[in-house]
């Protein structure tokens, strides 16, 4: 299995609300660029967009301190999705069988 090597670290800090403001940025510049859904392309998926409001609010589900490790890593996992070209994991969703998971694997700086 291949692993993509991104170009970011984990965002710092200790604190729930000092994670959130700084992905909170990083999220608004990619608001910013359209206006309509924020989205980016996926080398892997032929340039297709990658919606991502539905992180939003899948990461509201979680409780707060997976939402917080879930967050410091949302610069490497954008890197991640973006850039790498290679193959995920690739399984059938176990509630929805309509639905298939790509699981991307990738290592911080």
């Amino acid at each position: 299995m291949k692993v993509y090597q991104s170009r970011y670290a984990k965002l710092p800090g200790s604190d729930f609300t000092e994670v959130k403001v700084r992905a909170q940025a990083i999220y608004a510049q990619y608001v910013a660029r359209t206006k309509r859904q924020p989205y980016i392309r996926s080398k892997y998926f032929s340039n297709e967009k990658i919606f991502l409001s539905y992180f939003w609010v899948h990461l509201w589900k979680k409780n707060w301190r997976d939402r917080m490790r879930r967050l410091q890593y949302l610069p490497a996992a954008l890197d991640l999705i973006k850039n790498s070209s290679f193959g995920p994991s690739v399984r059938d969703h176990k509630d929805d069988k309509t639905a298939v998971l790509h699981r991307f694997y990738g290592l911080t700086r």
